[in-house]
């Protein structure tokens, strides 16, 4: 599939990973639809990402977590575009924390169930939303369509991410049911697992502690949202790619 006047959704798309893929995807010649949590912010991703690309671009507020808003912006979008070829499914949240923390034998805290079910509210819950009422939308449309989800090698297992971890693993699992099931109506699903990954949350972490991140990734360095983007273009424009997730982590294993 080209990008070219292809509509591209990308959740969680006012910064970070999710802003690069729909920058790489204007570039590419697609118009793009962010959605995101707070109003103002989508609305000046929107317009930045517009004047830097020349690239049709609105901006959805939404909370990917609640099923009506999600049903409604994805009808929204196939409405204002006409048409919904790719979606993104990059929104997410971390609230990590050990499930339990014991001093001299005594358990003094647990991974609390709120934590919990924030993180898998958005992680799985809000790419599930995503994902079905993007492609109810593209089979009602009749057109062929690409679903992108952002998983992560902490899908593997990474100590401190309970809640992240088992979010992460779900959508890769669920990608493959996607790729399965949608094929016959023309859309694929598949998904990138990214390593660590330079945005702003890491970029203003103390440098001892981003020492302590990057010297287990055999290339020496935090990956670019660029490179993640990159990845996010290869398999719209690869047909035979489907039911995979592509780990873009620098040779990280967790």
């Amino acid at each position: 599939m080209q990008l070219k006047n292809a509509t591209a959704v990308v959740t969680g798309g006012a910064r970070g990973i999710g802003y690069a893929i729909a920058e790489r995807f204007a570039q590419d010649g697609a118009k793009i639809a962010l959605i995101d949590l707070q109003a103002d912010e989508i609305e000046a991703a929107a317009t930045r990402l517009r004047e830097a690309s020349g690239a049709e671009v609105r901006g959805y507020a939404a909370n990917v977590t609640v099923e009506p808003q999600v049903e409604l912006t994805m009808q929204r979008i196939a409405a204002d575009f006409g048409s919904l070829e790719v979606l993104v499914n990059n929104a997410g949240i971390v609230k990590d924390g050990l499930l339990l923390k014991v001093k001299e034998g005594e358990v003094r805290d647990k991974l609390s169930l709120d934590r919990w079910q924030a993180v898998i509210n958005v992680n799985l819950t809000g790419v599930f939303l995503c994902g079905r009422e993007a492609a109810a939308n593209m089979v009602q449309l009749g057109n062929r369509g690409v679903i992108i989800n952002i998983s992560s090698v902490s899908r593997y297992g990474n100590a401190g991410q309970t809640n992240y971890s088992a979010a992460k693993a779900g959508v890769e699992s669920m990608t493959v049911v996607w790729a399965k099931e949608l094929a016959r109506f023309g859309i694929r699903a598949a998904a990138i697992a990214p390593g660590f990954t330079r945005t702003d949350i890491l970029a203003s972490m103390k440098p001892e502690s981003l020492e302590r991140m990057i010297a287990p990734v055999p290339v020496g360095r935090l990956g670019e949202a660029s490179e993640i983007a990159a990845a996010a273009a290869f398999i719209v424009s690869n047909d035979f790619f489907n039911g995979r997730c592509l780990d873009v982590d620098g040779g990280l294993r967790i």
